[in-house]
């Protein structure tokens, strides 16, 4: 009971305090002039990816590689599969071709990369690097773009920007936000990964399941709630970018930047199976989205129904 209670505890703490973060960073953008396409590029981007970061490195840190690999592709995999499909259920998401097309096609690269890395069975720091300078390149000649001429990718990331709330609040209680934010964070990972390794421990479920069930749908909550909210307000290609994004960042940000840490092994498991799924479950979404640049409630179901398979078929591993 205790453990399950560490596990509540820090979810809950993760997502307040990840909202946290993230307003006090949008804040402190907006007061240094910095652009609001420029703000849903970068801030919005990384920060609702924190949790995952800071609960990867926090595990990597214990000792826990598992818990780390799994969060990363099993954050990618409800990404694509649940979080895309319940936003499409709510209300079917209309998108730009453009936009998708540049970001997307970054996506399916970051999803190569990590299917190439379980191949050969681990993540070392000189990949990590790699990724993360690849990570960088692209959002900065995303940004030299942007500033030549306006986009529909500049003007979609503007709206991601504008559709999180930030309380106009001085510099000062700017960075009370941010800071006592990313404490929340580190505490709230904390309390997630010791819950969970307690769960692991007691039940007998290896550590991977744990970082593709409970840790990654726990650290994917920034983005559902997201999406969904980008969905109720007919913002559809708000919603498909912050998932488009998020497994981008997941792969060549969070995995890139966990592997300096330590080298990083893929289990046996992930590695035959899970890495597939992530990337079936990206073949499965690229038809839906450049058929008329849309993802139907009927397509929606259909992803739900791919995601309610993927965990029916981790039940069946334990």
């Amino acid at each position: 009971m205790v453990d399950i209670f560490f596990v509540i505890s820090g979810l809950a703490i993760l997502l307040i305090a990840g909202e946290a973060t993230l307003r006090g960073a949008i804040g402190l953008a907006r007061s240094l002039n910095v652009s609001p396409a420029v703000i849903g590029m970068t801030v919005v981007g990384l920060g609702t990816s924190l949790p995952e970061l800071v609960v990867c490195i926090d595990a990597t840190i214990a000792g826990k590689p598992d818990f780390a690999v799994g969060n990363v592709i099993g954050s990618n995999i409800s990404n694509t599969l649940l979080i895309l499909g319940a936003a499409a259920v709510i209300l079917p998401l209309a998108c730009d071709p453009r936009a998708v097309r540049r970001d997307g096609t970054m996506m399916v690269v970051a999803i190569a990369i990590a299917c190439i890395l379980g191949v050969t069975g681990e993540t070392a720091a000189w990949q990590g690097l790699l990724m993360l300078l690849a990570l960088a390149g692209f959002m900065a000649w995303s940004y030299v773009m942007d500033r030549r001429h306006r986009s529909p990718a500049t003007e979609l990331h503007e709206r991601e920007a504008e559709g999180i709330p930030v309380a106009e609040i001085g510099g000062a209680r700017i960075l009370i936000y941010v800071v006592a934010g990313l404490a929340g964070l580190t505490g709230g990972a904390t309390l997630l990964v010791d819950g969970a390794e307690g769960i692991a421990r007691s039940a007998g479920v290896p550590d991977y399941i744990i970082g593709l069930t409970i840790l990654a749908i726990g650290t994917s909550l920034p983005e559902l709630v997201a999406s969904i909210v980008a969905a109720l307000r007919g913002h559809g290609d708000v919603a498909i970018a912050n998932v488009l994004g998020s497994n981008m960042i997941n792969v060549l940000g969070i995995l890139g930047a966990t592997s300096l840490i330590t080298t990083l092994p893929f289990a046996p498991e992930i590695r035959t199976i899970d890495i597939w799924v992530m990337a079936g479950s990206t073949i499965v979404l690229i038809p839906i989205l450049i058929t008329g640049w849309r993802i139907a409630r009927s397509e929606g179901l259909l992803l739900l129904a791919g995601y309610a398979g993927y965990i029916a078929s981790i039940a069946y591993r334990l």
